[in-house]
């Protein structure tokens, strides 16, 4: 590590200002279709052929390609007839809508959504609430009221989570070895990706996707294969409505969603529900403990103040409200990953 005389902090703060503009770059090149086009293609493409192919012009065309070959988003080879541009492996993965690992639909979410509550970020610090009204000129009294306005919104967050766990679902769900618990249910479990990665991992379990009828409904229709007889559905407000009997609860990022007195209630709930001996799956990505990181937590806490009544939170600060519901035997399991693991059994 070197000295601080080493950093050259002018370039630091250059590179932090322009952050955004590498964000919308990536966001763009989705939007339009670059990544699936040349996936389609099957050959490298100059910038004429794609402006063509895309109905974009030229000019903007060939400068959004030179801008993800900077970001190692695409390659370029220089011939004779001109540049020819190809995706990168990581394109290829994470970037085009048919990968079974694509990211473009929280893509698509962030840049269509989550940008303009974002743009309230100052009035979200002096104000300490989010910013539904001034992004979306609806009520922010309700976060999922606002978030799910329409079902257009409602499919696209969705389908962004989706696109999360698909990546990132496996390492939470073998943290610990959940294969003990075969009756689980998956609290805010929308569009069933973890729920799927569940029950793939632990084939003796059954899954049962707790979540908003409206929300339920959507899963059935256009995320779970009605062939995936371990995942079953139970429409319900988990703050209003009765919790059923289980050997296991997962809340993955819900409890992030919510002030501390909201998250003290649902788990009360879920205690009182849990079977002895069953247990309650916290998937979370937590603070240090001195709260110096990582980073990406604490641009989600951000987030999660322009967007909902919550924070993200350090280990020991998930293990005081698990155990002011009941739950002992708290355990940590930081995965390395954008996600962490916290087991609390009864």
């Amino acid at each position: 590590m070197g000295s601080t005389e080493d950093l050259d902090y002018p370039q630091i703060i250059l590179q932090y200002s322009s952050g955004f503009l590498v964000s919308k770059v990536m966001f763009t090149a989705c939007e339009l279709g670059v990544f699936d086009l040349l996936l389609e293609s099957g050959e490298p493409l100059s910038s004429d052929a794609i402006a063509a192919r895309l109905g974009t012009s030229t000019t903007g065309i060939e400068r959004l390609l030179d801008a993800c070959v900077g970001l190692k988003l695409l390659a370029v080879e220089l011939t004779q007839e001109g540049a020819l541009y190809r995706n990168t492996e990581i394109s290829n993965i994470y970037l085009t809508k048919s990968s079974p690992k694509s990211q473009y639909h929280i893509m698509m979410y962030y840049s269509n959504t989550v940008y303009l509550c974002w743009h309230y970020l100052a009035d979200a610090v002096r104000e300490g609430r989010n910013q539904y009204e001034r992004a979306f000129g609806v009520s922010s009294e309700d976060p999922f009221g606002a978030m799910y306005r329409s079902e257009e919104e409602m499919l696209k967050f969705m389908a962004g989570q989706n696109s999360v766990w698909s990546i990132c679902g496996r390492d939470v769900l073998a943290a610990f070895d959940l294969s003990a618990f075969r009756q689980i249910y998956d609290l805010g479990g929308g569009g069933g990706a973890l729920a799927r990665e569940c029950v793939s991992l632990y084939p003796n379990s059954m899954v049962t996707i707790y979540d908003l009828p409206k929300v339920v409904q959507v899963a059935k229709e256009r995320f779970v294969p009605p062939e995936e007889h371990r995942i079953a559905f139970h429409e319900g407000d988990f703050f209003n409505s009765s919790i059923p009997e289980a050997e296991l609860y997962i809340l993955s990022k819900i409890l992030h969603d919510w002030d501390d007195d909201k998250c003290r209630q649902l788990l009360a709930k879920v205690y009182k529900a849990c079977k002895p001996g069953g247990g309650v799956l916290l998937v979370e990505s937590l603070l240090n403990e001195d709260r110096s990181g990582p980073l990406e937590t604490q641009l989600y806490s951000m987030n999660m103040l322009v967007q909902t009544e919550g924070k993200e939170r350090t280990a020991a600060e998930y293990s005081k409200l698990l155990e002011a519901a009941g739950f002992g035997e708290i355990q940590v399991k930081r995965t390395g990953k954008l996600y962490d693991a916290v087991l609390g059994r009864k």
